[in-house]
């Protein structure tokens, strides 16, 4: 009997004295683990080797058919349909500070070659390293150009214009080209579609009871 007391105060003397070593928090050998490789996850940088994938690239392309968040749908115009390049439009409507940031982004990716004034007077070409002169958009050819032509001209390039799908956005497409409209509106090309439809007030309601608007009736 007198032995089994010792032992099991032996064991609670051992039991206590472990508990004492615990540094709580500050733990650095946590026994075993269950799943080290989640524990100790291995983490490959963009760019490296990975066995996991089979072409072992570590950096992934998105699923096909996702979008980003925040980018824009796509337009599913393909390349060299010609036919649906003059048809292809877009329902956008944009206010004056759009169409002025159109006009910014026409000085900077199109004003070097077709000139601030639209008339391809561009300082690439002025400085003769262009043989042929770029699209004078005030000239009668481009005139009433169709706007899913000019569209597909940014998307795709045109003759020696090379492709801007990769700097300009969607919708920054249709705000040169909407720029590009306006003011051709205004040296004798087709009535500009783009701008945003006039807010007017709405109609005071009529007091049913006597007939006249309720300003009227409230005094307001």
């Amino acid at each position: 009997m007198n032995n089994i007391k010792s032992i099991v105060a032996a064991s609670l003397v051992v039991v206590m004295g472990l508990m004492s070593c615990d540094s709580g928090n500050m733990r650095r050998t946590p026994g075993h683990i269950y799943a080290p490789d989640m524990t100790y996850s291995r983490a490959y940088d963009a760019y490296t080797t990975n066995p996991n994938f089979a072409d072992s690239m570590t950096s992934r392309l998105p699923v096909e058919g996702t979008i980003a968040r925040g980018h824009q749908m796509p337009d599913h115009l393909k390349e060299g349909d010609t036919n649906a390049y003059k048809t292809f439009t877009t329902s956008a409507k944009f206010s004056e500070a759009e169409l002025k940031e159109g006009g910014r982004l026409f000085n900077i990716y199109c004003g070097i070659c077709h000139g601030q004034n639209l008339d391809g007077q561009g300082p690439l070409f002025a400085s003769g390293k262009f043989a042929s002169m770029p699209a004078n958009f005030k000239d009668a050819k481009y005139l009433h150009m169709s706007v899913g032509q000019m569209y597909a001209a940014i998307k795709y390039g045109k003759n020696m214009m090379g492709s801007y799908a990769s700097q300009i956005d969607i919708r920054q497409r249709w705000m040169i080209i909407a720029y590009i409209k306006k003011v051709q509106s205004t040296n004798g090309g087709d009535a500009y579609t783009f701008g945003e439809a006039a807010s007017t007030p709405a109609a005071p309601a009529a007091d049913t009871a006597h007939g006249k608007p309720v300003a009227a009736v409230t005094g307001k």
